[in-house]
């Protein structure tokens, strides 16, 4: 493993503080916690509308409450913030403009957490990040044993992005070209609108990808869907990676984002799902992304749903955690 490089805390759109003040740790330092927050301030990747870079900082800030680390879930009574020990690791220093340099740093970062043991969740940043974050993972617990569930309207599985291999329209594409996550243990769930092309669909189901329309959703509804995607992201897995593209859901609900589509999932289902994914499957690692504060509504609502999504994955770990204790 490449020694990891330095978080930042200095980079001009980088966050200051900690997530709901938890403790702040270098990456030298995880010592014994259970997760890892990360933040990977990149968004040289878009195809669109730029602004990710700031989503690390707007997420860490979008909570009217304490920053005291304590996050007690009004169901389970769990506070998940310290029955996982979870602390802050700052954001990576990514290079503006040197796209495969700072991923390569994203990668190497996260890969560090996993190989403490501590579950690495990733703040976005653009979608081209994960293919460095769940390349991270898998080259702790192997190439080809992870499986990803992707929430998101679009695939992320071009071939090339305006010729470049590397952007937040290809990161699907390259984990499967590398083995790091093969088509047979995705999921993708909350695709809608005009892109991709039949042929990238057709790429696609010959890797052997599941994939779940928003036509799907509202044809089965959504518990059968995730239903399907637990029952798949668990066969023969050691461990499952959940992204979360901030687009999956209804740009009514969370305008602040690249690349907005109508149509999507809402704020309750999202955050239901993720929390049931991170009870019922050993989640190795997640992230998520595209939140751009720029768009953003008034109140910052993408920001603050951001913000919840890491708190119910995180509670659902808990949960899971305590379960098995």
């Amino acid at each position: 493993m490449s020694e990891p490089f330095d978080t930042s805390r200095d980079l001009a759109f980088a966050a200051r503080g900690s997530f709901a003040g938890v403790p702040a740790r270098s990456l030298a330092d995880i010592g014994d916690a259970g997760v890892v927050i990360l933040g990977a301030p990149f968004d040289w990747g878009t195809s669109y509308r730029a602004g990710a870079r700031f989503g690390p900082k707007a997420i860490r800030e979008a909570d009217y409450l304490g920053f005291d680390g304590y996050r007690p879930h009004l169901n389970t009574g769990i506070d998940s913030l310290g029955t996982l020990d979870v602390i802050d690791a700052g954001d990576v220093l990514v290079i503006p403009g040197a796209v495969e340099e700072s991923l390569d740093r994203i990668a190497t970062s996260v890969e560090t957490i996993a190989a403490s043991g501590a579950v690495p969740i990733v703040l976005g940043g653009d979608h081209t990040i994960t293919y460095a974050n769940a390349t991270g993972v898998a080259r702790v617990a192997g190439f080809g044993n992870v499986a990803l569930i992707h929430f998101d309207a679009h695939a992320d599985t071009g071939e090339t992005q305006y010729g470049q291999l590397y952007g937040h329209g290809t990161p699907m594409r390259r984990l499967i070209e590398s083995g790091a996550v093969p088509g047979n243990r995705f999921v993708q769930i909350g695709l809608r609108g005009y892109w991709p092309d039949p042929e990238t669909f057709a790429w696609m189901r010959d890797q052997q990808m599941r994939f779940f329309t928003m036509n799907d959703i509202t044809d089965q509804g959504l518990s059968a869907v995730v239903d399907e995607a637990v029952q798949h992201a668990a066969a023969g897995a050691d461990g499952v990676f959940v992204s979360v593209d901030i687009d999956v859901v209804d740009p009514g609900s969370a305008p602040g984002t690249g690349t907005p589509e109508p149509g999507g999932l809402t704020p309750r289902q999202i955050l239901d799902t993720v929390r049931r994914l991170g009870r019922d499957l050993d989640v190795l690692g997640a992230d998520v992304v595209e939140v751009a504060p720029p768009y953003d509504g008034p109140g910052q609502v993408t920001a603050f749903l951001a913000n919840r999504i890491v708190l119910e994955i995180l509670n659902g770990m808990a949960e899971r955690h305590v379960a098995l204790a």
